[in-house]
């Protein structure tokens, strides 16, 4: 009974911590999803709901928190020296405010969602960007445009002509999502496999 015990014990850490790591390589799609095979799994069903693809919703996720679970912006100093307030709410994996993500919990009815949870994180973006395609008219496909519309706001969008480093995060994001969408096309079949879908 002890050992037994102690197996579960050993198996309910090895879950959390594989749960709350940052991925080896956040650079590579396919690398991400032999680690964390289970992301996958939610990945994919956030394209199908959403139409959201897989490479887009890493490449978001990579810009706004590199994977970190608990990322969250830097706090403002006073003096140069004296931490003061963080500059927004922004928080976990999406970077997804307060209000936002409160609205979105609100449309969805996904009420016990979590902005440090994957499985949420990337059905936000998948809703987000839906939304986005709605009010904006952006194809999900442009990753470009999409991001400029997830970092700005829906509101602020048409402003970002003026705003040098938005344009250039765009263009980061938009480069990364290329990557992964290359990465991915030579693994999916691997990631496709029984290992994958029995969950």
């Amino acid at each position: 009974m002890k050992i037994l015990k102690i197996n579960c014990l050993i198996i309910l850490l090895l879950l959390v911590s594989s749960c709350s790591s940052i991925p080896k390589n956040t650079l590579n799609s396919c690398s991400i999803f032999e680690e964390k095979y289970l992301w996958y799994k939610h990945a994919k069903k956030t394209e199908k709901k959403w139409g959201t693809p897989v490479y887009l919703q890493l490449a978001i996720i990579k810009m706004e928190s590199s994977f970190n679970r608990f990322a969250k912006p830097p706090r403002q100093k006073l003096f140069k020296v004296v931490p003061y307030k963080r500059p927004s709410s922004s928080f976990g994996y999406s970077q997804a405010v307060k209000g936002t993500w409160k609205q979105y919990k609100d449309e969805t009815g996904n009420k016990f969602a979590t902005r440090s949870r994957f499985k949420d994180s990337v059905d936000f973006i998948g809703w987000y960007t839906n939304k986005t395609e709605k009010i904006l008219n952006v194809s999900k496909k442009d990753a470009f445009k999409q991001y400029i519309a997830y970092h700005e706001g829906w509101g602020n969008y048409k402003n970002y002509k003026k705003n040098k480093k938005v344009i250039n995060l765009a263009k980061r994001v938009e480069k990364q999502s290329n990557i992964y969408k290359q990465q991915l096309s030579e693994c999916k079949n691997s990631l496709s496999t029984s290992k994958y879908i029995i969950f």
